[in-house]
């Protein structure tokens, strides 16, 4: 990865597990993995909180659309990781009620919720409801959490430079279905845990507003675009507008100019789930409105 201690700035339990299960896999550790075992209580205690529930959760849709619908999501940030990733977890966990090779497979519901989400990614500033008229509400408050979840990790997939390597399709996959996307609570334990009462809240206090390496001011100018400073206003713009364009020597140029690479961590985060929450919070206006 394009960050070193993604993989090897883990807590030693961490480095435990990830020994452990590569041997007893004899596959690497996929990338996504690493990520989230790196600084739990910043970013992944309350996204995969809200993850397990969006992906796993009761829900008005199936596991195999909510995993269609993140495909879609990965599409428009063209994530290869994501992409790959959740077609296999479709087949896995579709049994055969959606393809995700032939969209045409998917029932009108998914169509409708799938137009909706496409539109507020690409323009949350005019998102048009009509086109979910039917849909229960909390169907298409649903659809939203899915689409947050993958909006965040499209984005930090791109930046950081997931790679799926020899057998990591196959058995991540098979795992991340079988546990439901939960990770073993010892490896989340510690730091500052704030309870807002919404998972997405949750979220968005974590990475924006509670203590870190960096000031809270510009993590939140990271994940606005409002008064960033110079030296990281095109990456921070780049990670929310079009990550696939983030390349290895962009985060090179960063940590030649100062930052450590734990600061361009919390920056990237931030930047990622800002552009994740705008989009999230303008489809909830647009249902509620």
């Amino acid at each position: 990865m394009r960050l070193s201690i993604l993989d090897n700035g883990h807590r030693r339990r961490a480095k435990l597990f990830l020994a452990a299960t590569s041997t007893l896999s004899r596959v690497e550790s996929p990338d996504i993995v690493k990520m989230l075992l790196y600084r739990p209580d910043f970013l992944t205690r309350p996204l995969l909180e809200l993850t397990a529930d969006a992906m796993r959760g009761p829900s008005y849709w199936t596991a195999g659309e909510r995993e269609y619908l993140a495909i879609c999501t990965a599409q428009l940030h063209q994530c290869p990781f994501c992409i790959d990733t959740h077609a296999e977890l479709t087949r896995i966990a579709g049994h055969g009620e959606i393809d995700p090779d032939n969209p045409t497979s998917a029932r009108p519901e998914v169509h409708q919720v799938r137009e909706f989400l496409d539109a507020v990614n690409l323009d949350s500033d005019h998102v048009d409801a009509t086109g979910i008229a039917g849909l229960p509400e909390q169907a298409v408050v649903e659809a939203l959490h899915v689409q947050l979840v993958w909006n965040v990790i499209n984005r930090l997939a791109n930046t950081f430079g997931f790679e799926l390597r020899d057998g990591q399709l196959h058995s991540g996959t098979r795992a991340l279905h079988r546990f439901g996307y939960r990770f073993p609570g010892f490896l989340l334990a510690g730091g500052d845990r704030t309870d807002h009462g919404d998972v997405v809240e949750n979220l968005r206090h974590a990475v924006l507003n509670a203590s870190a390496t960096t000031a809270s001011v510009l993590r939140t100018a990271a994940a606005t675009g409002d008064t960033v400073p110079e030296l990281w206003r095109s990456y921070a713009e780049t990670v929310r507008d079009a990550s696939y364009k983030v390349a290895k020597a962009d985060i090179a140029r960063l940590i030649a100019a100062g930052p450590a690479e734990d600061e361009i961590f919390e920056v990237t985060v931030a930047a990622a789930v800002g552009a994740a929450l705008r989009t999230y919070d303008a489809g909830r206006h647009a249902i509620s409105g």
